[in-house]
């Protein structure tokens, strides 16, 4: 077994493991350790606790100490000399007339490197820029691209449920997210209904996946023909999926009645996965999701 710490080093960041030594370190303490991009400064979201070795990543690098008063002090004035260094780029940027959007900068603790973050359509030469940005700043320059969804997750914002962006307040990592979610949700394709503020499919798509694919698969498709626990064959006219209820249109007395029954009163067979016909309009607007979805890069936040 391995003795472990997780720390994260901004909000909802990937956590990174690391050795405690026989420090007393507790969930929400903040340490200085040791990272490929020089000393740094975290926040310790998991509290010291044993795994198996085969889940570590060997070698595991130490926490070199619990962050004094003196260290908080210097993360502050890191942030705010961020602010000053994100205006002083901007303003290289645009002497440079570069087609960039910037959307943060970024200290390491040790004040050894700055990094800045930006979003741009395509490739940029920015080697005239970082040169004019080593000289003021005496340090080394290090500019990252990065994708909309890594840009919100930094920036943040409210979603269209009401609450905070699930990327910004604790979504660590982007899952997968395609359009078959929604389709299997029975949400609109419209794509301003299913994207998030960064423009792309909706990452809460992902929370329910499971739980509508397990309900769907105990459902009729609509048209299906379905035999009801009083003896009748009707013809299934619409499903609730989360009520687990189904709509069958009968013949009573030879005229039609539409009548509502929970699916384990009915008898069917089961569902099976089939191509949908889709309309020139629905086909559209699922190209365009797919091309935005394949146009979205890795995430470059958490890189060390």
């Amino acid at each position: 077994m391995t003795k472990i710490v997780g720390v994260r080093f901004r909000t909802a960041g990937k956590i990174y493991y690391f050795d405690p030594k026989n420090m007393k370190i507790r969930r929400g303490d903040h340490v200085i350790v040791e990272t490929t991009r020089g000393i740094e400064y975290g926040r310790v979201v998991t509290g010291t606790r044993e795994v198996p070795d085969e889940t570590v990543v060997q070698p595991l690098k130490a926490v070199l100490r619990v962050a004094t008063a003196e260290d908080d002090e210097k993360v502050k004035k890191n942030r705010e000399k961020e602010k000053e260094a994100l205006a002083i780029c901007q303003e290289k940027v645009n002497k440079h007339q570069l087609e960039m959007k910037l959307i943060d900068a970024e200290y390491t603790f040790d004040n050894n490197k700055v990094l800045f973050y930006f979003t741009a359509d395509g490739r940029i030469d920015f080697r005239e820029l970082v040169k004019d940005l080593a000289a003021v700043f005496k340090m080394r320059i290090e500019l990252r691209q990065i994708g909309v969804r890594d840009e919100t997750k930094i920036l943040g914002g409210v979603g269209t449920c009401g609450r905070a962006l699930c990327c910004h307040s604790y979504l660590s990592e982007f899952a997968p997210v395609s359009i078959k979610m929604a389709k299997e949700q029975n949400l609109s394709l419209n794509p301003a209904k299913i994207s998030g503020v960064c423009g792309r499919l909706m990452c809460c798509l992902k929370n329910e996946e499971e739980t509508y694919e397990y309900l769907n698969s105990r459902l009729p498709n609509n048209g299906d023909t379905v035999t009801t626990s009083d003896g009748f064959q009707g013809e299934v006219s619409s499903v609730n999926v989360l009520r687990q209820t189904v709509k069958v249109l009968i013949d009573v007395d030879d005229e039609k009645e539409l009548h509502e029954y929970p699916v384990n009163e009915l008898k069917f067979k089961p569902r099976r996965k089939k191509e949908r016909k889709k309309d020139a309009k629905q086909d559209k607007e699922l190209e365009q999701l797919e091309a935005m979805e394949k146009k979205e890069g890795k995430s470059k936040l958490d890189e060390d």
